[in-house]
């Protein structure tokens, strides 16, 4: 039976006789004092001891529990020694000590009543609240394990950095524990790396060794005194002195990673980001950038989250000291002498239903975050650079969808004109799916738009010239004559992407579908659709180029409108069989047709948001194929194709899919291009349209090979070609890939001359599990986009005195590397290294492409920060808004 503890020593004899010979059990309360105050014999108190010395003896809570139970301290050890004449009690083999949160560990524990100290020797371990867990070869603890000395200690705790648990180590020949609440290290590490598990005595990849560290786990703040990082056991930097919060904390107060800048218009510089920790749910972080050149960049960016949702604020600024770095206006901003921008984003959520939210960017030119390498994520970058500024409101229900929003568009680049960007409220959308009422049944479906925009001059471009470069320079809206002249809309001449003015339209349909399946699997649906639109076009609000389209009948800000009344089916009959292991077959012939009157007003509306018509597989059995609201496809259509699949129970996946659209009747909407010609080049042109078709393969989930073609319809030549790849080959090669391919044949009528041919393709191969290689390419294969230093030379004289023919750039067929990446790197559980060497395009002053050389390496020690290096190298003539680069 259980032995406990009582008031004198008569009840323990008792109760000690009855139990010689069976496992003792022996129960502490109120801590290691109490059971002290017993007033037992040492020898009886060995007797039992020489009795269980093999047998396990564990402590339980006492008869009479304390009235503070977190404070009574369990005991459970092998053996256990009561030694009344030197006042201490000794628990050996497996001891182990529990004291509240906090549990000590050890070959043997003596504890001396008289000094109230707890001796821990021999595989020591302690692990506190935290979850941290102590280990050294010696300790020196108070009765509460708060305080004392430990010799050769390591401490492990587990914590998370970037979503990742990550195990940070310290360690010190000697260190001390104050309160439980903090701990002083001699001569300590630290490190987040994991030992070598083959030769656990080589240092780690890195770690900070210092004199003394002291770790507040109150505070949260880890100091180090005469530190210095080791790499590999090499001493690589010092530092006197400098604090850290512990890994444990996400958001404190302090100096963050400073970031480096390197250029010749900026200078050498150094900004230092301090983030200061307003409160649990609002920061702020102010990054001011010391710039040799330019002065002293301000920023600073405000986040705040609530209950609802978040919103942050980010400004940024500079008063220019060398402000000729740059070119002079309207090519840059070399005539400021302040420069900044302001963003902001938020979103809140109104109930289960709704949200509200913004993403706005402004500038005080449009070079200033590229000269200043301020990022934002709305900023599109590259070709195609802007910053998109909107506000949302946005529903959503079980089978509903409202969306409304407004857009401003800022044009980042020299060869865009501003007064070119429309200004787009509102946008607004509202989609709605019903059942289908009695008898029709199947489901009816509302749909409607609400766009309207402005813009100071029209948007238009003039159809190049056979053997002209692909880009036309301009500069401030100037377009310089590599194209025929487009004074005046003239089709075949002229190609508008933007009307100038006010321009607004009111989309609206009710569609109806039902799919019936027959016994014989049959699988039919039955469709109609109502279409009506309401435009009004006013040019009159803008004084650019409205001569421009003169003969466009809306141009006195008429009313004008449609409606497009459609019934269809569509019409399926899979058939499907099972071949056992080599898997489940269908082949399945589809037809579609569409019977609906012609469209109407071809050419005489504006354009706005579906000129971007791609003709395959995907839009093949659309109902309509045009990508937007202001364009309605007319005419009775028939849809024809079929597709095979192969499903086994191996996990190969393979689909081809084959099919032509043909006009059977009325005006053929795509035959006549509107004012942005589209509709022309499509292969939807002529009667019976190009062939278009896909074959998808996937042995397994990890490759994923597809391809999708558009061949013509009179000698099968090809007009479209895309395929791409994707592979991760684990575990048969360290490999992952990707490679896609794409080839577009001339479309003159869309302002493409000649065909357009690339190449883009990544790679990443794993050395070994931590070290690996990286590289992407993206391939001009028409080499467009190169321009030769003879056309680059008699351009700029051109520019510089635009009298007579401006200079022919002709193709010379060679591929080019538009823009590329190679890499190296190391990554593991506590170190990732990678230099990547970048080369990406530059939009030029002069409307040229030229590519930016830059060298890339980042560096992270997890748990104490990361930093980034960035330099660039080689030289490029002319810089977006910068005089010279290097």
């Amino acid at each position: 039976m259980p032995v406990t503890w009582q008031d004198g020593a008569t009840g323990l004899r008792q109760e000690l006789g009855r139990a010689l010979r069976r496992v003792a059990t022996i129960a502490v309360a109120a801590g290691l004092p109490a059971l002290l105050s017993a007033a037992v014999p040492t020898a009886l108190v060995s007797e039992a001891a020489a009795q269980t010395a093999r047998r396990p003896a564990q402590a339980t809570p006492s008869a009479k529990p304390s009235a503070k139970p977190a404070e009574r301290l369990l005991v459970e050890a092998q053996e256990l020694i009561y030694d009344n004449d030197n006042n201490t009690v000794t628990a050996r083999g497996n001891a182990e000590l529990t004291y509240g949160p906090r549990t000590l560990q050890a070959d043997r524990v003596r504890y001396d009543r008289k000094t109230s100290r707890v001796f821990a020797e021999g595989n020591v371990r302690l692990t506190d609240e935290t979850g941290a867990v102590l280990t050294g070869e010696r300790m020196e603890l108070t009765d509460d394990f708060k305080n004392g000395f430990i010799d050769a200690l390591r401490i492990q705790q587990t914590v998370e950095a970037k979503g990742q648990p990550v195990r940070v180590r310290f360690s010190a020949p000697r260190a001390e524990r104050i309160e439980g609440d903090q701990t002083s290290f001699d001569y300590g590490t630290y490190t987040a790396c994991e030992p070598c598990k083959t030769r656990p005595e080589n240092p780690p990849l890195w770690q900070i060794r210092a004199t003394k560290i002291v770790h507040d786990n109150v505070t949260h703040v880890v100091a180090f005194e005469e530190s210095t990082l080791e790499i590999a056991g090499i001493p690589v930097a010092y530092l006197p002195y400098f604090e850290a919060a512990d890994p444990t904390v996400k958001r404190k107060t302090g100096f963050l990673t400073p970031r480096f800048i390197s250029s010749t218009a900026l200078g050498q510089g150094v900004a230092t980001p301090f983030f200061i920790n307003l409160a649990p749910n609002y920061d702020l972080t102010l990054s001011p950038a010391f710039l040799s050149n330019q002065g002293v960049l301000g920023q600073g960016e405000f986040r705040h989250r609530l209950d609802t949702g978040f919103y942050n604020l980010r400004l940024s600024g500079i008063f220019q000291t060398t402000p000729s770095a740059f070119l002079p206006g309207p090519l840059g901003a070399g005539d400021r002498d302040f420069r900044g921008s302001v963003e902001s984003k938020g979103q809140f959520y109104i109930n289960e239903n709704w949200r509200a939210g913004w993403d706005l960017v402004g500038v005080t030119d449009k070079w200033f975050l590229d000269n200043y390498r301020i990022r934002n994520q709305s900023i599109v970058t590259d070709y195609f650079r802007e910053a998109v500024s909107t506000a949302y409101l946005i529903g959503q229900g079980d089978r509903s969808w409202f969306e409304a929003r407004a857009y401003y568009f800022k044009s980042l680049s020299s060869f865009d004109w501003q007064k070119e960007q429309p200004i787009v409220a509102p946008v607004i959308d509202y989609d709605k799916r019903l059942n289908g009422p009695d008898p029709l049944g199947g489901e009816v479906r509302f749909e409607s738009n609400v766009t309207s925009l402005t813009r100071e001059a029209t948007d238009f471009q003039g159809i190049p010239r056979t053997g002209t470069y692909l880009l036309s320079p301009s500069a401030n809206g100037i377009s310089y004559p590599l194209y025929d002249t487009c004074t005046i809309f003239a089709r075949g001449a002229c190609l508008i992407r933007g009307l100038a003015g006010t321009n607004t339209r009111l989309s609206a349909q009710a569609s109806w579908r039902r799919t019936f399946i027959d016994d014989a699997g049959q699988v039919i649906t039955p469709f109609a659709y109502l279409r009506t639109d309401a435009f009004f076009v006013d040019p009159r609000n803008s004084g650019y180029q409205n001569a421009l389209v003169q003969n466009i009948t809306t141009q006195d800000g008429d009313f004008s409108g449609r409606v497009m009344p459609a019934i269809g089916i569509d019409y399926r009959y899979p058939f499907v069989s099972n071949f056992g292991p080599l898997g489940v077959h269908t082949f399945e012939p589809i037809a579609q047709v569409i019977a609906r009157p012609s469209e109407t007003q071809i050419g005489r509306l504006p354009n706005e948001d579906a000129q971007s018509l791609v003709f395959d597989d995907t839009s093949l059995f659309e109902w309509d194929k045009f990508s937007g609201y202001d364009r309605v496809e007319g005419g009775v259509r028939t849809n024809l194709g079929a597709q095979y699949s192969v499903v086994t129970p191996a996990g190969w996946y393979a689909n081809v899919l084959f099919g032509q659209s043909i006009q059977v009747a009325g005006v053929n909407s795509f035959r006549r291009g509107d004012i942005a010609n589209v509709g022309l080049n499509s292969g939807l042109e002529s009667r019976a349209s190009d062939f278009v078709g896909r074959f998808q393969l996937s042995p397994n989930q990890n490759i994923s090979l597809i391809s999708r073609a558009r061949f013509d319809n009179t000698d099968l030549s090809v007009n479209r070609f895309e395929t791409g790849a994707i592979a991760r080959l684990a575990p048969f090669a360290p490999v992952d890939l990707s490679l896609f391919y794409s080839f577009y044949e001339a479309q003159p009528a869309l302002g493409f001359s000649h065909r357009r041919e690339g190449l883009t393709a990544s790679a990443t191969y794993h050395i070994t599990p931590n070290w690996f290689l990286s590289g992407s390419a993206l391939v001009d294969l028409t080499h467009y986009l190169d321009v030769r230093d003879i056309y680059t030379d008699a351009l700029k004289t051109y520019l510089a005195n635009p009298i007579g023919t401006a200079p022919i750039y002709e193709n010379p067929g060679r591929f080019y590397f538009s823009g590329m990446s190679l890499g190296a790197g190391y990554q593991d559980e506590c170190t990732t290294v990678s230099v990547n060497y970048i080369v990406s395009p530059i939009a030029t002053a002069l409307g040229t492409r030229e590519r930016n050389q830059t060298v890339l390496l980042r560096v992270e020690l997890k748990t104490l920060g990361e930093a980034d290096l960035r330099q660039n190298v080689g030289n490029a003539t002319t810089a977006d808004g910068i005089a010279t680069v290097r």
